[in-house]
């Protein structure tokens, strides 16, 4: 074999190891992750309260349906306190009218942000202190339910002595580039994140999802609170490591069915809310590139291979590789309740991941930090609040 081949055929290895580790965290994720809606948990003694808390800026269009579909649920104990935070787009009137259709509803409404709070988490902030429940359930604005999924992830925390509940939603389709970029994203981000480890007490990996997120209010209070993560970018992540690091008891569930949220209306949507990823860089360039290049290498480099190797085995490998990300893509979007079509242009997706991510360093590069909500926060303001750590910073 000559120099080039070898090279061909260690890339061709690597790509397939990477593949088959892929596979086995997906098999993991599949395997440990129960579906809401086949759960079969009888329903508690008496049914405890529960404060939904749902912060909104600029959600007009669809806070009124999400919020009605929560209303019309059927939970026996329900409160629901609806934050505007400070919207310019008439948020603020739909708020006043649900609360003024229904008397579960209390509206709160903030005019400014104080320094040195993020507004997501100052609205939760404001949020909390009307909420009376034991249980409290932090959801964002967009978030649709079906009827009895409160029920249901009410009796499932009940029964199994839960203090923390987490439910993945299912992804409304909304076009194939931004599917496929979802698809892939939604893959490669669980498995990394080893989502299967929430439920168990022996590790430190925790975390939350902002669609759904019930939490016992005795737990939350064991600490240190919503103040602990003012300046937290990745809140829902970083609520969730709080309350095991904590204590509590945690785990995550499938809400296909019954948790239903549109993640991006549109690409330029997609674009908007990737500038967050910056601090995973720490606002620097060089660390955005080398994550970036690695992980597009190790998703791409099985179909580079597969087409253009010389050597037939390499070709093989390559291809086998190819066809195990694929595979598992489509098995996450059919696990999840969603389109498995636009897993076949998962490539596509991680180009565009890629491309996404190395926009939002460039442009934490050139502002001078992050730009959310038509607030600038600087690096230097935000490292000290920050609560999830990447490993290069």
């Amino acid at each position: 074999m000559t120099p080039g081949e070898i090279s061909w055929l260690a890339v061709a290895m690597i790509g397939l190891g990477y593949a088959v580790a892929s596979a086995w965290g997906t098999a993991r994720i599949v395997r440990s992750l129960p579906v809401l809606a086949d759960d079969t948990s009888p329903p508690p003694p008496r049914w405890p309260s529960v404060s939904l808390i749902v912060p909104a800026r600029d959600e007009a269009e669809t806070l009124g349906p999400a919020i009605r579909s929560r209303l019309a649920e059927g939970y026996p104990e329900l409160e629901v306190v609806l934050v505007d935070d400070r919207s310019t787009d008439g948020t603020g009137e739909v708020v006043d009218a649900i609360a003024a259709e229904d008397p579960r509803v209390r509206a709160v409404h903030v005019k400014a942000l104080p320094p040195g709070w993020l507004g997501k988490l100052h609205a939760l902030r404001e949020g909390l202190r009307l909420a009376t429940a034991e249980w409290l359930l932090f959801s964002d604005a967009d978030v649709h339910l079906a009827p009895g999924t409160l029920r249901r992830a009410v009796a499932f925390a009940e029964a199994h002595g839960l203090d923390h509940l987490s439910i993945l939603p299912q992804l409304r389709p909304v076009g194939w580039l931004v599917d496929a970029a979802l698809a892939s994203f939604s893959r490669t981000g669980l498995v990394f994140g080893r989502i299967w480890l929430v439920s168990d007490p022996k590790s430190t990996v925790g975390g939350s999802v902002v669609a759904f997120g019930l939490v016992r209010r005795s737990a939350l209070d064991r600490t240190p609170g919503i103040e602990h993560l003012r300046l937290e970018i990745a809140d829902d992540l970083a609520l969730g490591q709080m309350l095991k690091a904590s204590g509590a008891t945690s785990t995550v569930l499938n809400g296909r069915g019954l948790v239903i949220l549109t993640y991006h209306r549109s690409f330029a949507d997609m674009a908007r809310s990737s500038e967050k990823a910056a601090f995973l860089f720490d606002y620097r360039l060089w660390p955005a590139i080398a994550w970036t290049t690695s992980l597009t290498a190790l998703e791409l480099g099985p179909f580079v291979v597969a087409l253009l190797a010389p050597l037939p085995l390499a070709r093989g490998l390559g291809a086998l590789a190819a066809l195990l990300l694929l595979g598992c893509t489509a098995w996450m979007c059919r696990f999840a309740g969603q389109r498995v079509l636009p897993a076949l242009l998962s490539p596509v997706g991680v180009l565009v991941n890629g491309a996404l991510l190395l926009r939002a360093a460039w442009l934490g590069k050139v502002r001078g930090g992050l730009v959310w909500r038509s607030t600038l926060y600087r690096p230097e303001e935000l490292r000290p609040g920050r609560r999830v750590r990447a490993p290069w910073s």
